[in-house]
């Protein structure tokens, strides 16, 4: 039901958009041979289903890159995350030249990640294409703003799983840059491995998503909590308040609490429309003071416009208990990891900037950093690529998280700082 919604709003949207094998689609899906991303048509799809299943996510996204780039004639571009598609253009950024020779000689480079068997089979299914190979030389050699509707001139949408949450980052920057012009249509809303909601309105920039009672027993616990919270269902929901979710995705199986928090922004008939607010388990907090997500960005899209020249690529932040002995002798604090473009380096009274706006953001925080408890906010630079080995690392296509639990995704980060 929810792909037939989906499909009818493409569609009425964007006429041409149901054309066969006229959508590329760059998920990975490791293991399973059509991702979660690609609905049940597999005939809209120009892309192979083993592509996508490889046990490398890069080797994964560079191969269904390369096919996406044999179909001159693609009306949508597909992508599981935002940041797939984010990181399936930078590898055409630094790799063009071979994948352009790849075209040519219409043959799959050996790559890590790409078993022999796979590799054969798939490229039994490439030819050359020497002219399609000189076009997409001539305009990768012209620059890359605006380059997905310079090599895809007949797209008229991007379609993306997730587009909420941290991954509005990358939506920023795709619109930015490699997509200008186009549409991207966010069509879906999945938590804890349930479909919650769709958006009918492709055309729209912010996605509101239609909650059906159909596809998971959903629950909705008040933000703020009261001292004993009662869940509300469906029928109880009032526009502008912010719910916690509380879902049962099937009959039989746990109820849980997704960490997901959701704003009602209206009703369709008398369906809830909703928009995805924050992930309580990206929260930042080392005395209680809680800082959401969402927040926090918005204090470091502030600092950035005190950076002249520089422009956000990525970041994570760790609280400094997952640091160990390694943070030294000293209050906890926050670590915040960026890759940044334009600047190589940055003074300690820039580094500054982005724990004073904290202070001024958040006055419990403030509270805190007068009386010593929490210590000064510390910033890393780290080198270009470091986002796309954590998300490989990851191991599994989830939204990025802003707030690292893990030690080895910390060592990996922490590898790659340089400065």
């Amino acid at each position: 039901q929810a792909s037939l919604l989906y499909l009818d709003a493409l569609g009425a949207a964007f006429p041409r958009a149901l054309t066969l094998r006229g959508t590329a689609l760059l998920h990975w899906s490791p293991g399973c041979p059509r991702g979660s991303a690609g609905w049940p048509l597999p005939t809209l799809y120009c892309t192979p289903a083993p592509a996508g299943s490889l046990p490398s996510r890069n080797a994964a996204l560079r191969v269904q890159l390369l096919f996406a780039l044999r179909q001159r004639a693609l009306h949508v571009l597909e992508a599981g995350l935002a940041a797939e598609l984010h990181d399936a253009l930078l590898a055409l950024r630094s790799e063009w030249p071979q994948l352009a020779q790849e075209l040519a000689l219409g043959r799959l480079s050996p790559q890590p990640g790409l078993p022999e068997g796979v590799r054969g089979q798939l490229q039994a299914l490439l030819t050359p294409d020497a002219a399609r190979a000189a076009e997409l030389r001539a305009e990768c050699a012209r620059g890359f703003e605006g380059i997905v509707l310079r090599l895809w001139p007949q797209l008229e949408v991007v379609v993306v799983r997730t587009a909420h949450g941290s991954e509005r980052l990358y939506c920023d920057s795709l619109r930015q840059a490699d997509c200008q012009g186009l549409p991207l249509y966010c069509p879906f809303y999945q938590v804890a491995g349930a479909l919650l909601g769709v958006s009918l309105w492709p055309v729209e920039s912010v996605p509101r998503f239609l909650l059906s009672p159909d596809w998971a027993f959903c629950e909705f616990l008040p933000c703020p909590a009261t001292k004993e919270p009662r869940t509300a269902l469906l029928d109880e929901l009032w526009e502008g308040r912010e719910y916690g979710l509380v879902v049962t995705a099937q009959p039989g199986e746990h109820r849980c609490r997704t960490g997901e928090v959701l704003r009602v922004t209206g009703f369709h008939k008398q369906c809830p429309l909703v928009e995805p607010v924050r992930r309580e388990s990206q929260t930042l907090s080392v005395r209680g003071e809680s800082i959401p997500e969402e927040q926090f960005f918005q204090s470091l899209c502030r600092t950035l416009r005190m950076w002249p020249g520089a422009r956000l690529i990525d970041y994570v932040c760790v609280e400094s208990s997952l640091l160990g002995d390694s943070s030294g002798p000293c209050a906890p604090h926050y670590e915040v990891f960026v890759e940044l473009q334009g600047l190589r380096d940055l003074s300690e009274g820039q580094r500054y900037k982005l724990d004073q706006c904290l202070q001024e953001d958040f006055p419990v925080y403030k509270s805190f950093r007068f009386k010593g408890s929490i210590g000064p906010l510390r910033l890393h630079l780290v080198r270009p690529g470091t986002f796309t080995r954590l998300r490989e690392a990851l191991g599994s296509p989830l939204p990025m998280p802003r707030v690292l639990h893990e030690e080895r995704l910390l060592r990996l980060v922490q590898g790659s700082v340089v400065s």
